[in-house]
């Protein structure tokens, strides 16, 4: 007897290591996951965004492929704001949905998928719905394939629920892909005597260069050259460590004061991000009159918008390689100028008797083991955490390249649960503001149940003080909606099943997170802190 489409695929998905699935099951994905092998294991969510997000973090942390299963049109577009961040994240996802019985999709009942491959659209690499039940293994193929090769990112499947217990026509063909394209060798040397004939060259890294394992790379290069180094604008991982003496800091979000940080060198080289990632909108140059600009990606899509400078196409890590090879050491270079302070704005105008920003997170580092990994969503105060945690070992810092809420919170969960089934086993904290927790507050649970030691912090301001930010900046006073009374973060967090706590003071904080780190499940802590408005820029 022909075995079925689903024991194939089956069978494909353990020779691709696929075994776990985050998801939260429907009637039209119930035909797929039915019988479910003893050797797989399934991540339950409460909503789609959370399933997406939580597989993200776990592919990140492991840095292989997530397979997530969602339920039909409504659970893609419950999901579409991960679906987004895992894009920008560059995230190998292979996100699946079922759709309705094949005999009936001509009439479009209920919950169907009416245009499967383009609902997703623009945020998936490649989506299809196999033409017949057949084609269904080798398009889990085609569409690990295509979430692996670079750039990276999720890929969409739709497959009619009916499919799955129809015969096979065989075992399906395993593939292999490359993850890595190589420097063009002429481009390299270009670059490299452009980068050695320099007067004061600076370097600007981006996520890709973590992502790729590369911050050894990074630094060769760096200490060969003497340069400085810059983390590109708003990058979602660190690429370079935070505590090296050639390190600048993070150029800012907006054009003109990128520019105005570049000024007084003459070639700058942009490795693994885009030229460059802005938000508000603040006129001025791209780069400072007489900065030639190089830039290296693996995205063509970067290489080909970019508004300045001559690009290559190329795996970052590789070509970080390939110039420390070929680049003159500057034996006499000027030391690096020491990066000053950013100025300091939230503790000297608040009479709240609250705690800060800064003074929370102070605590929360002094109690945190060095280890330990920091997931951040929290954009009011994102700048004020990451001037008391500085990132100096890789893979410790993880945060969200699309600006869509709802990410971090999950993500954490699959982060967690990455270190659990690696054996690495750091602490998890993740530092999560109150209005972006109720974008994906049902993750709680599924930490809960899966008895994941993750400390969730919620900083209360009782606001969208990153919005009341933006208003400053646009002058757009009279906003509504920019406040969030009544919210009862601790009694949430105990409905999905966390231990919750809430500290008001740094004692109470380091207290707190002593307490919470030594818990086989998550914790939720609470800290009301100063309702000060930041400064954008």
């Amino acid at each position: 007897m022909a075995e079925t489409i689903r024991q194939v695929t089956f069978n494909l998905l353990r020779q691709l290591e696929l075994t776990t699935i985050f998801g939260n099951p429907g009637s039209t994905e119930e035909t797929f996951l039915k019988n479910f092998p003893e050797d797989f294991r399934y991540i339950q969510v409460l909503q789609e965004a959370s399933a997406v997000g939580a597989a993200d973090g776990y592919a990140q942390a492991t840095r292989k492929p997530a397979l997530v299963n969602l339920h039909t049109s409504a659970g893609v577009c419950n999901a579409m704001s991960n679906i987004l961040s895992a894009s920008m994240n560059k995230t190998p996802l292979i996100i699946t949905a079922g759709n309705q019985t094949r005999e009936m999709l001509l009439m479009e009942p209920w919950l169907t998928n009416v245009q499967p491959a383009e609902l997703p659209k623009p945020w998936v690499k490649w989506s299809y719905e196999p033409v017949r039940a057949e084609d269904v293994p080798a398009a889990i193929m085609q569409a690990y394939a295509m979430a692996l090769q670079p750039p990276a990112g999720p890929v969409f499947l739709s497959i009619p629920l009916d499919d799955w217990d129809k015969p096979a026509k065989g075992e399906a063909i395993l593939r292999s892909v490359t993850r890595r394209i190589g420097p063009d060798p002429a481009r390299i040397d270009e670059f490299a005597a452009i980068l050695s004939a320099a007067r004061n060259p600076v370097l600007v890294y981006g996520a890709a260069i973590a992502r790729g394992n590369g911050w050894q790379q990074a630094v060769d290069l760096a200490e060969k050259l003497g340069a400085p180094v810059w983390a590109a604008p708003a990058t979602e991982r660190p690429p370079f460590p935070e505590n090296h003496p050639l390190y600048a800091g993070a150029l800012p979000f907006a054009t003109a004061p990128l520019a105005k940080k570049l000024e007084g060198h003459d070639v700058a080289i942009v490795i693994g991000a885009p030229v460059f990632r802005y938000y508000p909108y603040v006129p001025g140059p791209y780069i400072p009159e007489g900065l030639r600009l190089l830039h290296i990606s693996d995205d063509p899509a970067e290489t080909g918008r970019a508004p300045v400078g001559d690009s290559m196409l190329s795996d970052p890590v590789l070509a970080l390689e390939a110039l420390a090879a070929c680049v003159h050491p500057r034996n006499n270079h000027p030391a690096p100028a020491q990066v000053a302070p950013g100025k300091q704005t939230t503790a000297s105008h608040d009479t709240s008797g609250l705690l800060t920003p800064r003074e929370l997170y102070t605590a929360l580092r002094e109690a945190a083991p060095a280890e330990t990994v920091l997931v951040a969503e929290t954009p009011s105060n994102l700048g004020a955490l990451r001037k008391v945690w500085t990132i100096n070992t890789p893979d410790s810092f993880y945060t969200f390249a699309s600006g869509s809420l709802g990410w971090g919170l999950p993500a954490s969960v699959g982060i967690a649960l990455a270190e659990r089934d690696s054996k690495r086993n750091r602490p998890v904290v993740a530092v999560i503001g109150d209005g972006s927790m109720q974008y994906s507050v049902q993750g709680l649970w599924t930490a809960a149940q899966q008895g994941l030691p993750v400390l969730f912090v919620i900083p209360r301001n009782g606001q969208y003080a990153i919005l009341k930010s933006f208003a400053a900046l646009e002058n757009t006073p009279g906003v509504p909606g920019l406040d969030l009374p009544g919210l009862d973060i601790v009694s949430l967090a105990k409905g999905y099943g966390c231990e919750a706590v809430r500290a008001e003071t740094a004692e109470d904080v380091r207290k707190a997170c002593t307490q919470a780190l030594t818990r086989l499940g998550p914790t939720v802590l609470e800290v009301p802190i100063s309702p000060v408005i930041p400064p954008l820029i």
